[in-house]
């Protein structure tokens, strides 16, 4: 297994998944075979920016976390068990 790191990217639209900043998570350490699984699992995880595009219209299959424009997900280490680490999630 590895670890990767997920966070929003950067030079992100004004209107992106993480506008309003609030109940949204802004990174995960994963632990998982790869990318796509790691991915998947923060998307699992994560808070209105899986499903929440802008104020008022809804996306039900990309999410921000499985979107490579939205999200930068880099390799960290290797492990042996497919598990979230670490949630980085912001509330008002």
């Amino acid at each position: 297994m590895k670890l990767w790191i997920l966070k929003p990217a950067k030079d992100l639209p004004e209107d992106n998944p993480w506008e309003p900043w609030y109940d949204k998570a802004f990174g995960f350490i994963v632990q998982a075979p790869d990318e796509e699984t790691a991915r998947k699992l923060a998307n699992e995880n994560g808070g209105d920016e899986t499903g929440k595009i802008s104020h008022d219209i809804y996306r039900t299959g990309g999410d921000a976390w499985l979107d490579h424009e939205m999200s930068t997900c880099k390799e960290l280490q290797v492990g042996d068990v497919e598990m979230v680490i670490m949630r980085d999630f912001a509330s008002a």
